[in-house]
């Protein structure tokens, strides 16, 4: 089975989350946290976390603490590992290539229409 290591921030400010959705050979994404797989299975977590979002939103990140890390096993039968940080967003948003919409949602009314992540990680920060 492949393995699937992804990396990504988890920042919110003012009681809203960022997330994003990207085009894909497969179609539009669901509403993700920016993020994605790490290159190679020598780079390091945190590393990928920042270069992911800088791809993605332009943005520098400050990592705050590590949150929950889950794994799947998705529809296609690979094996996902997914590794978050809460994070403080640095500079102003400018989407990358691959980015169609951003978007900050308010983390007690959530689209309809997030992956599976957003919803489990939102929830366990919630006190």
């Amino acid at each position: 089975m492949e393995t699937i290591i992804a990396s990504g921030p988890v920042i919110i400010e003012n009681g809203k989350v960022l997330l994003d959705k990207e085009q894909k050979d497969y179609g539009i994404t669901p509403w993700f946290f920016p993020g994605g797989r790490l290159n190679s299975p020598n780079e390091n977590i945190e590393n990928a976390c920042r270069r992911e979002v800088k791809e993605e939103l332009g943005i520098d990140i400050k990592i705050i603490k590590q949150l929950k890390t889950l794994e799947k096993i998705m529809p296609d039968n690979k094996k996902s590992i997914l590794h978050h940080f809460l994070a403080e967003r640095i500079g102003e948003i400018t989407m990358g290539d691959d980015v169609i919409e951003y978007g900050w949602f308010d983390i007690n009314n959530l689209p309809p229409d997030c992956s599976f992540n957003v919803y489990e990680i939102i929830r366990s920060l919630k006190i």
